[in-house]
């Protein structure tokens, strides 16, 4: 009897596993940091609006030089107070709700100098604490994807980095694709629409961006968040990234943000063994941006 073969098994593809809102509390700074540490991301955005960015900007530079990662801008307008006046965008010294944000943006009525200087403000926070460029720039709430943001963002991104482009997250994804995961189905459609525009102005300018979105679920806790990552992995895009919110609830993140629970139970899935056998087996394996061949 002849032994048949064993099928030839593809090597692992390249996914970005990001997680966003570094700097937003110790407890969810730490977490990220501690999961880069372990190999289970391969990226991490910062908000460098808030306080902990500073406090904690020190260990993300310590860890990624033993564990290498990808370190970018988590753009944030919405929810907490900005690093400039923001005038005609801020209330009361504080950025408004998406509630608010959104509506404005779709009126085109958003004030794009005070987007602009926001955006700078934040860049440079970013590079004071990094001493370089971010490797990529996405947003809070995804608020990089709507109009009078978008421009900016592309325009700020020519203008200060002309010679090494930056990557930038594009949160499209196909209709197909939304339908066959079936989790946070209007918001996972809306916010692929509105993200579009952002990718054909990437697109027009040549910056590079991910192709493959997938993260996003209601933080109810209704279905399990193994079995929402592994909808997330399968039948992903040639470039796919999936953003999660790990961290450890603090009293500084209780104060500022109202996603709290929920980062613990991706804490603890991300950290054990069945997220490294999700992975493996739906054929990935967490990489950089670098790692992506740029499309032709």
């Amino acid at each position: 009897m002849t032994d048949q073969p064993l099928p030839e098994r593809r090597p692992p593809r390249p996914i970005i596993v990001c997680a966003d809102d570094y700097g937003i509390a110790p407890g969810v700074s730490e977490a990220i940091a501690e999961l880069i540490g372990a190999g289970r991301l391969s990226a991490t955005s910062c908000m460098t609006a808030l306080p902990d960015w500073k406090r904690r900007a020190g260990l993300l530079r310590l860890t990624t030089a033993r564990h290498p990662a990808d370190v970018g801008l988590h753009l944030t307008l919405t929810d907490h107070v900005p690093l400039t006046a923001a005038p005609g965008l801020a209330q009361a010294a504080r950025l408004p709700p998406m509630g608010r944000l959104l509506p404005r943006a779709l009126a085109r009525t958003l004030p794009r100098q005070a987007v602009r200087d926001e955006l700078r403000a934040q860049l440079d926070a970013f590079e004071d604490a990094w001493n370089g460029p971010p490797d990529y720039i996405d947003g809070h709430q995804h608020a990089h994807v709507l109009p009078g943001i978008r421009e900016e963002l592309v325009a700020e991104l020519l203008r200060r980095y002309p010679s090494t482009p930056v990557w930038v997250r594009d949160c499209c994804e196909p209709l197909a694709r939304c339908v066959r995961r079936g989790t946070a189905l209007p918001k996972a459609l809306l916010i692929s629409s509105l993200g579009l525009g952002l990718r054909r102005l990437l697109r027009r300018h040549g910056l590079p961006a991910n192709d493959g979105f997938a993260g996003l679920h209601d933080f109810s806790g209704r279905v399990p968040f193994r079995t929402l990552m592994q909808s997330f992995l399968a039948g992903s895009g040639p470039r796919p990234l999936v953003h999660v919110h790990p961290g450890r609830v603090d009293d500084e993140l209780r104060a500022c943000d109202v996603l709290t629970t929920p980062r613990e139970t991706e804490l603890a899935y991300l950290a054990s063994p069945a997220f490294a056998d999700d992975l493996a087996e739906a054929g990935f394996h967490p990489a950089r941006f670098a790692d992506f061949r740029r499309p032709a």
